[in-house]
């Protein structure tokens, strides 16, 4: 074992036993930048540089309009089938997200260790993450980690799936973070695959292979969209992920998130307990929780950060499971 190894290591057994019956709280804050994440300014600047001609379109208003009227009427599929869609979107809400997912992910031990340590080869797959929330949320954590250790084997692999077009804008991205955020751009790499995760086997998936896996205000369009196939998937999780793997799931706080069932409604975090952890008392199933919020506020300072369309607060529930 490497001597920066065993520093890693010896730092991360005092952290091992992190809130894994940590009690629910509802009224979370997570930092506007936390301390192991590139600066917000840094972040912001690579959507300046990729989408300043979207920014300065006359149209880019009413594009965003159509896409958040669809988007309201939960048409999901509506909202993304084109290009003039998906940009639109990008420019307008995946910085403040990529923003708060970056603190996000720093804020979360399990995570931001998996980043940390200078000798993992981390593989994580973000689901519904074609709009590059994701994808800008997690580089910012891992590049910024990396400058402490840039000559270390460490890398980051990411397998973004969704069921609309993202590639050009995932592609463009990855480059840009490879040439401008790494001093070796081969450490870091994302995969944009065109499919519906619902209709993906586990080999296809490479749910055994896995560090981490995202649904990041995802698992709510996927019950709307297939409820009895979304409830498989994450049966299919239970079964095909390797011990130790995590998984992180996002959604609005609020009644947005409930989920009808038969004649009646419940939060979409008591369903997915349910199938991942069993029933309330019983903790049966085949993941833990480590870590999670009711309500959790991620909040912009305007006075760090610079952008020609609002930067929205946020305000969501996590789960972070861990598998048994």
């Amino acid at each position: 074992m490497s001597g920066r190894a065993a520093k890693f290591r010896t730092r991360k057994e005092g952290t091992d036993s992190i809130s894994s019956s940590r009690p629910k709280s509802t009224n979370d804050t997570i930092p506007f930048q936390a301390q192991y994440t590139l600066s917000a300014t840094k972040v912001i600047d690579l959507f300046l540089d990729n989408f300043k001609y979207i920014l300065g379109s006359d149209d880019l208003q009413e594009m965003i309009q159509v896409v958040k009227g669809e988007l309201f009427k939960r048409d999901y599929l509506s909202a993304f089938d084109s290009d003039d869609k998906r940009f639109a979107y990008v420019a307008r809400w995946t910085p403040a997200r990529a923003l708060a997912y970056a603190s996000l992910f720093a804020s979360l031990d399990p995570i931001r260790q998996l980043f940390e340590d200078p000798e993992k080869k981390s593989h994580v797959l973000c689901v519904g993450g074609g709009a590059a929330s994701e994808l800008v949320g997690m580089a910012s954590v891992f590049c910024s980690l990396k400058l402490s250790h840039g000559g270390s084997p460490s890398s980051l692999e990411m397998d973004v799936i969704d069921i609309a077009d993202w590639s050009t804008i995932v592609n463009n991205l990855t480059n840009y973070v490879k040439s401008n955020w790494l001093y070796d751009g081969n450490n870091f790499n994302a995969n944009f695959v065109l499919g519906d995760v619902l209709a993906k086997t586990a080999t296809e998936l490479q749910l055994p292979n896995l560090d981490l896996i995202t649904l990041l205000f995802t698992t709510n369009e996927l019950f709307c969209e297939k409820k009895a196939e979304t409830i498989k998937f994450l049966q299919n999780l239970s079964t095909n992920c390797r011990k130790g793997s995590l998984l992180l799931i996002t959604e609005s706080a609020g009644s947005y998130s409930h989920i009808t069932v038969g004649l009646k409604q419940f939060p979409v975090q008591f369903l997915i307990d349910t199938i991942l952890v069993g029933k309330p008392g019983a903790e049966n199933g085949a993941w833990k929780i480590v870590d999670q919020s009711e309500s959790c506020w991620y909040r912009i300072n305007d006075k760090e950060v610079r952008y020609p369309v609002k930067l929205e607060n946020m305000r969501f529930f996590y789960r972070l499971y861990q598998k048994n």
